[in-house]
């Protein structure tokens, strides 16, 4: 009875971890999300299947009391299936060491570098205008 408990468990467990699976020409290869879990803008897509992602921090100095601004930047392995470019906003999720210098992996477009964002005020004008004609 608790082998099956144990079992449930586990099955549960791996259902919540995320994976993302990249197209080799012989292979398929899945990238086990673990651990941390970013979102951030790419840099630079140069490299052969990597991008730059630069992230954003904010960090509290108490002795200020002020907030100040830090960019991270973080290779990360792009997949062919995914195929970040630069200016998109990616989800990055962190993985076993692919490289020496890569432990993440995109897993999502967020946002594609072209694309037209409606800024939050433009969208208040609107309903007002159509809720007043």
């Amino acid at each position: 009875m608790e082998k099956k408990a144990v079992k449930e468990k586990k099955v549960k467990e791996t259902k919540n971890k995320a994976a993302v699976a990249a197209q080799n020409n012989e292979k398929d290869v899945v990238y086990a999300i673990r651990g941390n879990i970013f979102d951030g803008k790419v840099t630079s897509a140069k490299a052969n299947k990597t991008v730059t992602v630069e992230r954003e921090l904010i960090q509290y100095l108490p002795k200020y009391e002020r907030y100040k601004k830090i960019k991270s930047k973080l290779h990360v392995h792009n997949p062919s299936a995914i195929n970040a470019k630069e200016g998109d906003i990616v989800r990055v999720g962190e993985t076993r060491r692919i490289s020496k210098t890569k432990n993440f992996v995109v897993m999502e477009i967020i946002k594609k570098a072209g694309e037209k964002q409606w800024d939050q005020w433009v969208l208040i004008i609107l309903e007002h205008w159509l809720f007043t004609v």
